[in-house]
């Protein structure tokens, strides 16, 4: 029972957070950048499969390993090391092959992706430490 509700506190932190960075920075940041590249609409189907696998990793790659050693802090340290070498991977492959991605849209999105990893790990941490339980 603990996994899921760490589960759920990982995912829905992660989700809520960035559903208000994407309606908000779309515009901004990445319709000036991307114009017709991007959808009116997102690929629902995708974005489910992200928003359920993603969390997935922070808990195996962040919040179990800092629950072992007893550190909120390595929660968000390595939530944020997964959310700097996964966002990476999708950044730099984008604007080593997509013409119109930029530095900027590159250095900000991985920024994002690192901070929220880390914010989202940290709280599934936290979460589990107050059930006074391990995330098992």
């Amino acid at each position: 029972m603990n996994f899921i509700t760490t589960y759920f506190s990982v995912a829905g932190t992660f989700i809520t957070i960035d559903m208000v960075w994407l309606k908000t920075m779309a515009e901004r940041l990445y319709r000036p950048v991307l114009g017709d590249l991007l959808r009116p609409e997102p690929n629902l189907i995708a974005a489910t499969l992200f928003y359920i696998l993603y969390p997935i990793g922070l808990l195996g790659f962040a919040v179990l390993p800092a629950q072992e050693e007893g550190s909120a802090l390595r929660a968000f340290a390595s939530g944020m090391m997964f959310g700097c070498f996964t966002y990476a991977t999708y950044d730099l492959t984008n604007q080593a092959t997509l013409r119109n991605w930029s530095t900027t849209l590159t250095v900000a999105d991985i920024c994002w992706g690192s901070l929220l990893a880390g914010f989202s790990a940290w709280f599934g941490y936290f979460v589990t430490e107050r059930t006074g339980s391990s995330i098992w």
